[in-house]
């Protein structure tokens, strides 16, 4: 991006340059009205007062040289004051600074010259003409250096501005960096509030988004006690149904509607196991249980526990890692889970690959065969209880929690979680870290 693209992006996403631009232009809008109304005030007034004056020193000056014209006393003249003195007549004729360019002539040509005419030019009585006028040579260079001290003096005083301005709008980078941590679920740190007892507008945004914050903590704590709780309560009344099921007599007749029953239960059980863990998992600090694990010892574990045939690439020297084993042998169990129940109708077999990460970890992931999922329903796959509604429906199997509960366990441990299309079927990929970043 050039430089001038990031300049346009950063004056229209900034405030604070904004408002620096248009103290900028404010105060130059009103420095130069000020400076152009008081120099048409001053130049009116100081004309008329002036007239008389400098018509009775010019003759004066007219007078000292004499006539004919003394080219001596002129330029005694010229070497007291700032002027240049042109001389033209028919015995006489000299410029006293015949290095500058004619200024008189320029002078002739303007209107200015012809209202003053009378008043910066004389005639002697032997004919000789005596043209006065200013020599600001010596003063051309001052007005740039009175223009680069004007120049270093407004920027001094934006600098003082924008300080000024970055130190009142700094609230707005408090309640800017708050609003990602609520985002991100982080409640613990409410937004900084300067003069908490007389608080300005800013300071009311800050205590309304914190209050905001404590209200969704709340709701999010009571959702998630009633989700604790419900789940607590239903695991001994399913443990108690289970078992009658279990006791009832084997019969022809009782066969199916028992082997359904179990089904039923077992989906149940597992329904509430995973809302347990789930909920264990997505608090700020979710309990791992680490140790070092051998994560190829693991996945073979896991694949041979499977009930149907897994398509394999696993590294053979796989890195050592600190992880709960628990929640990694779930995310992988669930992971192909996933992937055998989506590739039912497939050619092939969902395949399984791991290897090392060149930062230290470990890269699984897990492919199916499937149909796979429009693109637009990609980002929603990990969310609790969502099942698009055309691939992978009820009849697939599932409430929509097994992927939100492997993107848990893979956060927890401070990896990442990422799902994308393989054309055919779904991949899902998990990056584990060297060290686990929810280690407790």
């Amino acid at each position: 991006m050039r430089w001038h693209k990031r300049a346009r992006h950063a004056f229209s996403h900034s405030l604070r340059i904004r408002l620096m631009a248009l103290f900028v232009v404010l105060a130059l809008a009103m420095a130069a009205v000020f400076i152009g109304g008081m120099q048409y005030a001053l130049g009116i007034g100081w004309r008329d007062a002036a007239r008389p004056l400098l018509s009775d020193y010019v003759d004066r000056l007219a007078a000292d040289i004499g006539s004919p014209p003394s080219v001596e006393r002129a330029q005694a003249i010229v070497d007291r004051l700032p002027l240049h003195i042109i001389i033209t007549g028919p015995m006489v004729n000299w410029n006293s600074h015949p290095q500058l360019p004619d200024r008189s002539a320029r002078w002739r040509d303007s209107t200015r010259w012809q209202m003053q005419e009378h008043l910066l030019e004389r005639k002697t009585a032997d004919g000789h003409r005596l043209e006065f006028a200013l020599n600001i040579g010596a003063w051309e260079e001052r007005p740039r250096l009175v223009g680069w001290f004007t120049l270093a003096l407004l920027l001094f005083f934006t600098a003082l501005a924008y300080r000024r301005v970055r130190r009142l709008l700094h609230p707005l980078d408090d309640i800017r960096a708050g609003a990602l941590r609520y985002g991100a679920g982080d409640f613990a740190k409410p937004i900084p509030v300067r003069r908490a007892r007389k608080p300005d507008e800013l300071g009311e945004l800050a205590t309304t988004i914190n209050t905001m914050a404590t209200d969704i903590q709340q709701m999010l704590d009571a959702k998630r006690s009633l989700l604790l709780a419900i789940s607590h309560e239903l695991r001994s009344p399913l443990t108690r149904a289970r078992l009658n099921t279990e006791l009832l007599p084997e019969t022809s007749e009782l066969q199916a509607s028992r082997e359904a029953l179990l089904r039923d239960l077992a989906l149940m059980r597992d329904l509430v196991t995973d809302l347990l863990e789930s909920e264990r998992l997505s608090t700020r600090h979710a309990a791992l249980h680490l140790e070092p694990v051998d994560l190829l010892a693991l996945l073979q574990e896991v694949v041979q526990g499977m009930s149907q045939p897994v398509q394999q690439d696993i590294a053979q020297e796989l890195p050592t890692l600190t992880l709960d084993p628990a929640r990694i042998r779930l995310l992988v169990r669930n992971l192909l889970d996933n992937a055998l129940r989506h590739s039912a109708n497939a050619a092939q077999a969902p395949f399984l690959r791991a290897h090392a990460s060149e930062q230290g970890g470990v890269v699984l992931s897990v492919r199916d065969f499937g149909a796979g999922v429009p693109p637009e329903q990609l980002p929603h796959l990990a969310q609790a209880f969502y099942r698009p509604d055309a691939a992978r429906t009820r009849e697939d199997g599932g409430v929509g929690l097994g992927l939100y509960l492997c993107k848990l366990v893979a956060l927890a441990h401070g990896g990442e979680f990422r799902i994308a299309n393989a054309e055919p079927g779904l991949e899902i990929t998990v990056t584990l870290p060297s060290s686990s970043a929810n280690a407790s």
